[in-house]
C-alpha cells in the first residue's frame, strides 16, 4: 500500500476523534487533498472503502468523504457535483465504480457506506444514460444463490437510495428488474430480517416508477401478496417499513384497491391502528388518513367532471364511509392516550387520531356525527381529564366537515361546556378547550359572536391570555377569527365602506391591552406565542369599526415605539439564539406595523409616517437585514407606507432607493427579490411621473434579474407585470425601454415546459400571466386616457400579430389557469379598445371566443368581468363594421353620403364614451358585471343581432 494512502487511512480514522485539535487537522488534510487532486483523492478513497483489510472506521469515513463529494443537501451544489463527476476522466470513474460496487457486502458495520457511493455515482449516471449494467449487477447480487446476507442487504440498500434520489422516469424501463431483486429479498423464504427490511425499504422508494406493474392484475396482485405478507412479519421495523408501503400504494393506486380492501387492506390497518406499538398504531392511522385525504379529491374532481358535463377520469369507492363504524372507536381510545409531559413537537398515535378524524369529518360529513357524537356526550365531564380532553378534541376535530344546519345546533348546545372547560384543573384540557374555539371561531364564527355567549366567552379568553403559554397561543388564534367574523357581521357604512361599530367595540380596548400585554410576556418564546399574539392583534386592528380609530391611532404608536427600542437593543445581542428571537421580533413588528398603517386616515398617516420611515431606514442600514425574513418584512412595511401616503412618498425616495435596490439584487433570497420587485411596482403606482429620475436604473435592475440564471424562476413573472406599472404611470416616458422590454416578451412568452410536471405547468401559467400582463400596461400606458388615443400607441402596431398569435396560444392550451384566461380576456377588450375595427379579423377567431365563453362561465369574478367585458368590445367591433357597411349599401343606393358621415360619428363616440366608462386597469370595473352579463346573455340567446 502507498505511504500517502497509509496516511490517509490514519487522517481518516482521526474524523471520529474525540480530540478536537486531531478533528481540524483531519479536516483540513481531507480539505487540501481534495483542492489538489480531486479525482485522485476520490480514487484514492475508494481503494481504501474496498479493501476489507482496513480498519471499519477508515472504510465508514472513506465512504463518507466520497459521497459528500459527490452530492449535496442544497440543489444547485448537488447538480454542480454530478456535473463535476461526469467530467472526470472516464478509466478514473470506472475504477472508481469497480471499487465502490466490489465493496457491496464487505463492510461490518450497518447502514453500509458503499451503498449510499453506488447510489450517488448511478444518480449522476444514469440519467444521460451512462453505467448501462449497473442494475443488472445489483440485481444479481441480490438473487444468485451464492450471494451472502450481507452483500443482498447492502445492494437492496443501494436500490432503495438510487429510486429515492432518482427521477422516476430514468428507471421505468428498469422497473422489472429492479423489482425481481426487491421481492426476492422481501420473500417469506429470506432467512434474514435485515435483508428484507432493506429490500421492503427498496419497494417503498421504487412505487412511483412501478406503475406499468400495477396495471397489470397478475404482477398487482404479487406484490399485494408480498407487501400484505410482509405486514404481519414479527419484526416490527419490517411490518411498519411494510404498512408504509400500503399507504403509499393506495395513494398512488387507489383505483386498484377493491380486490384487496375488504379481504386485507381493511383487517391490516384495523389491527395496525389496535397495536400498542406507536410506530405501526401511526401506519395504520395514516392510512385512513390517506384513504380520506384521497376520497375527498375525488369528490372535487367528480364536482368538477359534472360541471363540465363529462365523467370523471377516477371514482370513489368510499371505503371511508363504509369503515367509519370500525375505525373511528379506535381513534377515540387513542385520543384518551396523552402524555401529561407530552413534547408538542413529538407526532404520536394520540395526535394522528385527532388528524385522522378531521380528514374523515371532510370526507364523510354529517355521517360521522352518530359515531363521535355518544363518546362525547359520555365523556365530556369524565373525573378523568383524558377523556375530557379527548372529547373536546373529537369535537374540534369534526366541525370542518359538518353541514352548517347541523353544525351549528351542536355548537351553540355545547357552547357553556366548551367555556366551563376553559377554566379546567387540566392545563391540556384547557389548552385543547381554546384550540377548539379557535375551531369555532374560523368554521362557525356565527355560533361565538351570539349575544348570549359572548360576553362569557370574551372573559374566559380574556382569562386565557394569562394562562400556560401553549393555551394562550391558542386563544390568540381564537380572537383572530372572532375579530374577522365580527368586522362581516357588521352593517357597512355606504360612505366609508366599513361599519361604523360592531360587537366587540365596548371591548375593543381592553381585548387591544391583553394582547399587548401577552406580546411581552417573558415565555413568549414558548408554543409560538409572541407571534400568535401579534397575528391577533393585526387581526383585531385589520377588522376594527369606525369607533375603534382612536385605540388604532394608540396601538400604532405603541407598535412604533417599540420597534424604535428594538433598533437599540441590537448592540446586546449576545448568542445565536438571542439573534434568531431579535430578528423575530422585528419581522412581528413591521407586520402589525402594517396592519395598523392601513387603517390610519389619510389625513394622520403623513404625521407619523417620518417616525416610521426612519425607524425603517435604521433597520435596513442594521445587521438584522442580513437576515432574509426581517429584509423582506421591512419591504412590506415600505410597501404599506407607499400604499397609504401615495405620491406623498416621493420625499423618502432618495433615502430609500439604496436599499430597494439591494432587495432587488438579493437572488440568493429570492423571497426579498420578489418583495422588492412587487414594491417597485407599488411605488410606481403611486409616484406616477414623479418616478421617472429613478426609472433607467430600476429598468437596469428588472431587466438584468431577466437575463441572470440565478434569479429564482418565480420573480420573473412578477418582473414582466410590474413592466405593465410601470408603463402605466409613466406613460409615453415608457418609449425609450420599449424595444428591448418588447424583446424579453417575446422571448418569455415563448417558454416550454415539462407537461408532467404540475409545477412546471403552474409557472408556466404565472409566466404568461406576466407577459400578457405587461403587454396591457404597455397598450393603456402609451393609449393614455384621453378621449383619444395617443399616437404613441401605433408603436405597437407591428407587434399586434405577435402579441395575438400569443392569445391563441395561451387560449388553445387546454391547462391555462383562471387568472390568465383573465389577463388574456383582458387584454383582448385592450386591442379591440385601442385599435379598432382592425383587430376583429385578428381576434373573432374560434379559440378566442371559446376562451372568452370559458371566462364568462368562470366562478372568479374577476375573470367573469374581465371575458364579459371583452366579447362586448370584440361585438361591438362586429356592429360597427356591420352598421358601416349597411351605411355604405344606402349612401349607394340613395346618395345620402352626409348619412353615412353621421353615423359613423355618432357609432365612434359611443364606442369612446363606452370605453372610457368601462376601462380600468384590466379593462373594467367589477361593478359593471350584472348589465354585461345580461346583455351577454341575451347576445348569446340571439337575441340581440
Amino acid at each position: 500500500m502507498h505511504q500517502e494512502t497509509m496516511q490517509l487511512i490514519q487522517i481518516l480514522e482521526k474524523t471520529v476523534s474525540p480530540d478536537k485539535a486531531e478533528l481540524e487537522q483531519a479536516s483540513n488534510f481531507l480539505e487540501q487533498a481534495a483542492a489538489t487532486n480531486l479525482p485522485e483523492f476520490i480514487k484514492t478513497l475508494s481503494d481504501i472503502l474496498r479493501h476489507g483489510g482496513n480498519s471499519p472506521v477508515a472504510r465508514m469515513a472513506a465512504g463518507l468523504q466520497l459521497k459528500n463529494h459527490l452530492t449535496s443537501k442544497d440543489q444547485n451544489i448537488k447538480i454542480t457535483y454530478q456535473q463535476r463527476w461526469l467530467s472526470f476522466p472516464e478509466e478514473i470513474r470506472n475504477y472508481i465504480k469497480k471499487n465502490i460496487v466490489g465493496a457491496l457486502g464487505t463492510e461490518t458495520s450497518r447502514p453500509s457506506s458503499a451503498a449510499q457511493c453506488v447510489a450517488y455515482v448511478a444518480v449522476a449516471e444514469l440519467p444521460p444514460g451512462q453505467w448501462p449494467g449497473l442494475i443488472n449487477t445489483l440485481v444479481n447480487n441480490v438473487v444468485q444463490a451464492n450471494s451472502t446476507e450481507m452483500q443482498k442487504e447492502a445492494t437492496l440498500e443501494a436500490i432503495g437510495y438510487i429510486c429515492q434520489e432518482i427521477d422516476s422516469e430514468v428507471l421505468v424501463s428498469q422497473s422489472n428488474a429492479i423489482l425481481t431483486a426487491i421481492i426476492h429479498g422481501m420473500r417469506n423464504t429470506e432467512p434474514s430480517s435485515h435483508v428484507r427490511l432493506a429490500a421492503t425499504q427498496a419497494l417503498l422508494n421504487s412505487l412511483e416508477f412501478t406503475r406499468a406493474n400495477f396495471d397489470k392484475e397478475t404482477e398487482r396482485n404479487f406484490i399485494m401478496e408480498v407487501v400484505c405478507e410482509a405486514t404481519q412479519s414479527q419484526d416490527t421495523q419490517i411490518k411498519v417499513a411494510a404498512l408504509q408501503c400500503l399507504v403509499k400504494i393506495l395513494s398512488l393506486y387507489y383505483q386498484y384497491m377493491e380486490p384487496y380492501m375488504a379481504q386485507a387492506l381493511f383487517p391490516i390497518t384495523l389491527e395496525a391502528m389496535k397495536s400498542d406499538n406507536d410506530a405501526v398504531a401511526l401506519q395504520g392511522i395514516e392510512f385512513w388518513s390517506n384513504v380520506s385525504d384521497e376520497e375527498v379529491d375525488l369528490a372535487i374532481e367528480d364536482t368538477e367532471a359534472a360541471d363540465a358535463g363529462r365523467p370523471p377520469a377516477r371514482v370513489s369507492r368510499h371505503y371511508a364511509k363504509g369503515a367509519l363504524q370500525f375505525i373511528v372507536p379506535i381513534l377515540m381510545q387513542k385520543l384518551t392516550k396523552q402524555e401529561e409531559l407530552d413534547d408538542e413537537d413529538d407526532w404520536n398515535p394520540c395526535k394522528a387520531a385527532g388528524v385522522c378524524l378531521m380528514l374523515l369529518a371532510t370526507c364523510c360529513e354529517d355521517e360521522i356525527v352518530p359515531h363521535v357524537l355518544p363518546f362525547i356526550k359520555n365523556n365530556i365531564k369524565s373525573d378523568d381529564w383524558r377523556f375530557r380532553d379527548a372529547s373536546l378534541m373529537a369535537f374540534g376535530s369534526i366541525l370542518g366537515g359538518l353541514e352548517n344546519s347541523t353544525l351549528k345546533p351542536l355548537v351553540e348546545q355545547a357552547m357553556p361546556t366548551l367555556i366551563e372547560l376553559m377554566y379546567d384543573s387540566s392545563v391540556i384540557v384547557r389548552d385543547t378547550a381554546a384550540w377548539t374555539f379557535g375551531r369555532i371561531c374560523e368554521i362557525i364564527p356565527e355560533a361565538a359572536i351570539n349575544e348570549t355567549f359572548l360576553k362569557p366567552l370574551l372573559e374566559s379568553l380574556v382569562t386565557g391570555l394569562k394562562a400556560e403559554a401553549r393555551v394562550a397561543a391558542n386563544v390568540c388564534w381564537a380572537f383572530t377569527g372572532l375579530a374577522e367574523a365580527a368586522y362581516e357581521a357588521a352593517d357597512v357604512t355606504e360612505e366609508t365602506g366599513q361599519p361604523d361599530t360592531y360587537c366587540l367595540s365596548q371591548y375593543f380596548e381592553f381585548i387591544i391591552t391583553r394582547l399587548l400585554e401577552t406580546t411581552d410576556r417573558p415565555d413568549g418564546a414558548q408554543a409560538n406565542l409572541r407571534p400568535a399574539a401579534y397575528e391577533a392583534l393585526m387581526e383585531m386592528v385589520k377588522n376594527s369599526p369606525k369607533d375603534c380609530y382612536v385605540t388604532v391611532q394608540k396601538t400604532t404608536m405603541v407598535i412604533l415605539e417599540r420597534l424604535q427600542q428594538v433598533l437599540q437593543m441590537e448592540s446586546h445581542i449576545a448568542s445565536h439564539n438571542d439573534r434568531s428571537q431579535y430578528n423575530d421580533l422585528q419581522s412581528l413588528l413591521c407586520g402589525t406595523l402594517q396592519s395598523v398603517l392601513r387603517k390610519v386616515t389619510p389625513e394622520d398617516a403623513p404625521k407619523i409616517s417620518d417616525a416610521i420611515m426612519t425607524a425603517l431606514l435604521s433597520m435596513f442600514n442594521s445587521n438584522s437585514c442580513k437576515s432574509g425574513g426581517v429584509q423582506e418584512d421591512a419591504l412590506m412595511a415600505v410597501s404599506t407606507l407607499v400604499e397609504v401616503l401615495g405620491e406623498n412618498f416621493l420625499k423618502y425616495m432618495d433615502a430609500f432607493k439604496p436599499f430597494l435596490y439591494i432587495g432587488l439584487k438579493n437572488h440568493q433570497e429570492y423571497q426579498v427579490c420578489g418583495t422588492a420587485v412587487g414594491l417597485t411596482g407599488d411605488i410606481f403606482r403611486a409616484l406616477k411621473l414623479k418616478a421617472l429620475p429613478y426609472c433607467d436604473e430600476i429598468m437596469t435592475l428588472l431587466l438584468e434579474n431577466l437575463g441572470d440564471n440565478s434569479v429564482h424562476r418565480s420573480v420573473k413573472p412578477q418582473i414582466l407585470s410590474v413592466f405593465g406599472d410601470i408603463v402605466l404611470s409613466i406613460g409615453a416616458e415608457f418609449k425609450k425601454y420599449l424595444d428591448i422590454v418588447l424583446s424579453t416578451l417575446a422571448q418569455a412568452s415563448q417558454a416550454q415546459v415539462d407537461r408532467n410536471d404540475f409545477d412546471m405547468i403552474d409557472y408556466l401559467n404565472e409566466l404568461r400571466e406576466g407577459v400578457l400582463d405587461a403587454y396591457t400596461g404597455i397598450i393603456q400606458g402609451l393609449k393614455g386616457d384621453g378621449p383619444t388615443p395617443n399616437p404613441d400607441v401605433m408603436l405597437l402596431e407591428p407587434h399586434i400579430p405577435f402579441i395575438v398569435q400569443f392569445i391563441i396560444v395561451v387560449a388553445q392550451d387546454n391547462e391555462h389557469s383562471d387568472s390568465t384566461v383573465a389577463v388574456a380576456a383582458g387584454l383582448v377588450g385592450d386591442l379591440c379598445s385601442a385599435f379598432g375595427a382592425p383587430m376583429l379579423t385578428l381576434l373573432d377567431l374560434e379559440s378566442i371566443n371559446e376562451m372568452l365563453t370559458q371566462g364568462r362561465r368562470s366562478r372568479v369574478s374577476r375573470t367573469k368581468t374581465l371575458a364579459t367585458w371583452a366579447t362586448k368590445e370584440l361585438r361591438k367591433l362586429k356592429n360597427t363594421t356591420a352598421a358601416a357597411a349597411s351605411c355604405m349599401s344606402v349612401a349607394y343606393h340613395t346618395g345620402k353620403c352626409k348619412y353615412v358621415r353621421n353615423k359613423k360619428m355618432v357609432s365612434s363616440s359611443n364606442e369612446k364614451k363606452d370605453t372610457e366608462k368601462t376601462t380600468a386597469r384590466y379593462g373594467v370595473q367589477e361593478e359593471q358585471l350584472p348589465d354585461l352579463e345580461i346583455e351577454m346573455e341575451a347576445y348569446e340567446n340571439n337575441t340581440i343581432k
